[in-house]
């Protein structure tokens, strides 16, 4: 039986209540200011194939030839590497070739990786200095996933691994951000404009609570 929208809203706030005093010690954070200068500005692409596959390998090849066009036609900024690893690599385990692409594009970029990679995988993952964890923790994969050799990376690194720099994009943007206080007006501006929208979730107190799952049906 399905509830109406405004029952589960109900019962979403009151399960966050009874699950507020379970809640970790690492909660995740959102302190604006803190979520801001944390945000994440360059991302790699790794894009796997069987190199002893020569069917794989031409789709590989294919795959980034497609991407440099549409970076030279302007779909998008993304930089493969210059050479196409033939061989497994450091923490690669089959054939592979990278692909930085600066946080302007990573939409674009994602969404025309997520459609026409076929039957090739693709290693999602940040730019910081943890390079450890981001390809463990905070990888994601379009496509089957293969096993990473994470001894081969840092756990942590002094410098930002930064790249491209004459682009002036991803951590090296030139481009004025909005302001703490413009991002707070143009938050409250969502959340007036949501009210309206029955299926939106409802914003937790200032206080906070634990989130909690919304329920279609019980």
């Amino acid at each position: 039986m399905q509830l109406p929208l405004e029952n589960i809203k109900n019962q979403t706030t009151a399960m966050s209540q009874q699950v507020q005093s379970s809640v970790p010690n690492d909660d995740p954070p959102t302190d604006l200011e803190k979520v801001v200068n944390e945000e994440i500005k360059e991302w790699h692409f790794h894009i796997y194939f069987f190199q002893k596959n020569s069917k794989a390998h031409a789709a590989a090849l294919q795959l980034r030839d497609a991407v440099l066009r549409l970076r030279r036609d302007g779909a998008f900024v993304a930089v493969p590497l210059f050479r196409v690893n033939e061989a497994p690599m450091g923490p690669h385990p089959v054939g592979s070739y990278e692909i930085w692409c600066p946080s302007e594009s990573f939409a674009s970029v994602f969404s025309y990786l997520c459609q026409h990679h076929g039957d090739l995988s693709i290693l999602v993952h940040p730019l910081t200095r943890e390079a450890r964890k981001d390809h463990d923790t905070r990888r994601a994969w379009i496509g089957p996933s293969f096993p990473i050799d994470l001894d081969a990376l840092p756990v942590f690194t002094e410098d930002l691994p930064s790249q491209y720099h004459t682009l002036k994009l991803g951590y090296r943007s030139e481009v004025k951000q909005p302001s703490i206080e413009e991002r707070k007006k143009a938050g409250a501006k969502v959340e007036e404009t949501l009210k309206g929208e029955r299926e939106a979730a409802d914003t937790p107190p200032p206080d906070g609570y634990a989130a909690a799952p919304s329920f279609g049906f019980l």
